[in-house]
């Protein structure tokens, strides 16, 4: 399987990697969070920009990466502009969400970029990461329900199709048997299909468990809160790696 090395963080092998938020309005929130979130020692860290009060004015985007990047180097930094329909903070248009990443991607003060699967620029978008040597992360997130097993595996497996260095999914159960249904769908990808890592998570209350036993079934990286969560049931970043390394361990 292909592993996904940043420097010294490779994803992929060994204990699942914790990826930490970082949900600052402005510069100088951005910096005090990441001084709290340096304390947790996470793997690599996720810029949700669709936080980011200035984010439709690239001048300030590219400013602020450069910003974060020297507060947090060496460790990973994923870009990440969550769209509204998929959770996300603000609503931009299509053409400026390719704009917006396409100037972040040529900025290299990236690591990792996330793209969503069904957005309607997605092979552009995933043409210029790769010319720019800026790992991709596609993902999907479903609000409303878990779909069926098929459709979790197709839409990571599409991932991997569309050039996806690491695909993402994160579903809502709405029973505990949509857990299930999430983790088997990870484990006949991961067995059957991936070549590459995966993340893949059941949100909330009912899908915690995802968080820290997705290992078992073949997630390679899962999502701990920092200051502030950035999906619901992201556990604190400090506690689950204590939850991961006992399941690791043992």
């Amino acid at each position: 399987m292909k592993i996904v090395s940043i420097r010294d963080t490779h994803i992929g092998e060994g204990v699942p990697k914790i990826i930490v938020p970082l949900m600052g309005r402005n510069e100088e929130q951005l910096l005090l969070e990441i001084k709290t979130i340096k304390q947790a020692a996470p793997d690599i860290v996720e810029w949700r920009a669709d936080m980011l009060e200035e984010i439709e004015n690239l001048e300030v985007v590219k400013k602020t990466a450069s910003t974060i990047r020297d507060a947090l180097f060496p460790i990973p930094l994923l870009f990440t502009f969550r769209s509204h329909r998929e959770g996300g903070n603000k609503i931009i248009d299509v053409a400026y969400y390719k704009e917006l990443l396409e100037n972040v991607i040529r900025t290299k003060a990236i690591d990792l970029i996330d793209v969503e699967l069904f957005s309607s620029n997605v092979r552009e978008i995933v043409e210029v990461a790769h010319a720019n040597d800026i790992y991709v992360v596609m993902s999907n997130h479903d609000f409303e329900k878990t779909p069926a097993k098929e459709e979790i595996v197709w839409r990571l497996r599409r991932m991997q199709e569309l050039g996806a260095h690491i695909p993402k999914i994160a579903v809502m159960p709405k029973i505990p048997t949509d857990v299930l249904t999430l983790l088997d769908a990870t484990y006949t990808m991961k067995t059957l299909h991936a070549d590459r890592p995966i993340i893949t998570m059941s949100m909330a209350s009912t899908g915690v468990v995802s968080r820290i036993a997705g290992q078992v079934f073949g997630s390679d990286a899962t999502f701990g809160s920092g200051l502030e969560a950035s999906a619901p049931g992201q556990i604190p970043a400090e506690e689950l790696r204590k939850m991961i390394e006992v399941l690791h361990t043992n």
